[in-house]
């Protein structure tokens, strides 16, 4: 056997959303910054996303965090999500899985009983806190970058479900919230699939007719998820977030739960010191806190904070075959759904 590329890659998961973490093999990405960084990955050459989300060595429900050194010098470390898509900025389940990777392994120190990391990611600093004892990291907190309101009640015309209004809000990528009552379908196991085609469809839809873009960060320029919510209690919300090319997110999702709360505390519906709970689709759970409030480039903007917790279950190793035909990896409509092809 003779590999002309190998990667260390941790498998671990976050409240059931896989997100596993690439841990030596890559010693770098050129950019100044970790938005130059996805950029290029984006952009000039997405080779690597590629080998490790599609088949045959990837799969559809899982995400990939590309650790990398810091370019911020507050930063214990720097990271990428690469998805099935391209490469994306933020995610909530992916820091909690990064955490725990570089904690539970050694790469950075733990300290017990709570262990403070800092992560430098495309969309800025995310600060996390690591509940940790016996060795274990037990959950972690972040305090997520700002997140702010960019629309409300826009509405899209659909063929099946006539108008749909969505709120469309940034928690460190840009989100199209839906309340799930009107689509006639609930956010339940047996109504993944429907809801993740008509997620993606509605992406597609909304970014040909609204346009976004961050005031600080203008490549982050297009909704990159629908999440469709549902209120079931006072400080209770389901989630479930559709991510192309069609798949739901099994955890409550970070990112998302942050845009939430924008758009809530937007219609005065939370304040400083709210704390809601995001249940998932699958019924595990995200604490969600509003810390205070802040401005974007003079948009009002919220501080979120976001808990949840994340498992180690292997270590991997893979390589790429010189002679593999199938190295640059490849999605069949199958299992990849209504969003295929996506690249």
């Amino acid at each position: 056997m003779r590999w002309n590329k190998s990667l260390q890659i941790v498998g671990v998961h976050c409240e059931g959303e896989i997100g596993k973490v690439i841990t030596g093999g890559v010693v770098d990405v050129p950019g100044k910054t970790m938005l130059d960084k996805m950029n290029y990955i984006n952009e000039v050459d997405d080779s690597l996303r590629k080998l490790v989300t599609l088949e045959p060595r990837g799969c559809l429900q899982m995400s990939v965090n590309l650790l990398l050194p810091p370019t911020h010098p507050d930063a214990h470390a720097g990271f990428i999500v690469l998805q099935s898509d391209k490469a994306h900025p933020m995610s909530g389940s992916n820091s909690i899985c990064v955490v725990t990777t570089l904690l539970e392994l050694g790469m950075v120190p733990m300290q017990e009983p709570q262990t403070t990391v800092v992560l430098d990611t495309p969309a800025g600093l995310v600060t996390a806190r690591a509940t940790c004892k016996d060795g274990r990291c037990l959950s972690v907190s972040l305090d997520m970058v700002p997140a702010f309101v960019e629309q409300l009640d826009i509405q899209v015309e659909t063929a099946e479900h006539g108008v749909i209004k969505a709120d469309l809000a940034f928690g460190g990528v840009y989100y199209a919230l839906v309340d799930v009552a009107q689509t006639g379908l609930s956010i339940e196991p047996q109504h993944a699939r429907q809801l993740a085609d008509l997620g993606v469809a509605l992406r597609e839809q909304i970014n040909r007719q609204f346009s976004v873009q961050h005031p600080l960060y203008p490549q982050i320029d297009k909704v990159a998820y629908v999440m469709f919510r549902n209120r079931v209690g006072d400080s209770a919300y389901q989630t479930c977030t559709t991510l192309p090319p069609g798949r739901v997110d099994r955890s409550p999702c970070g990112t998302g739960s942050s845009a939430n709360l924008a758009t809530l505390a937007a219609r005065g519906l939370v304040e400083t010191g709210s704390q809601l709970t995001s249940h998932s689709i699958i019924g595990s759970e995200f604490k969600v806190q509003m810390l205070g409030t802040s401005e974007v480039a003079g948009k009002p903007a919220v501080l979120p904070r976001v808990q949840g917790r994340a498992w180690i279950y292997s270590i991997e190793q893979h390589g790429v075959d010189p002679h593999d035909p199938l190295a640059g990896g490849f999605m069949l409509s199958d299992t990849w759904g209504e969003g295929f092809p996506a690249s």
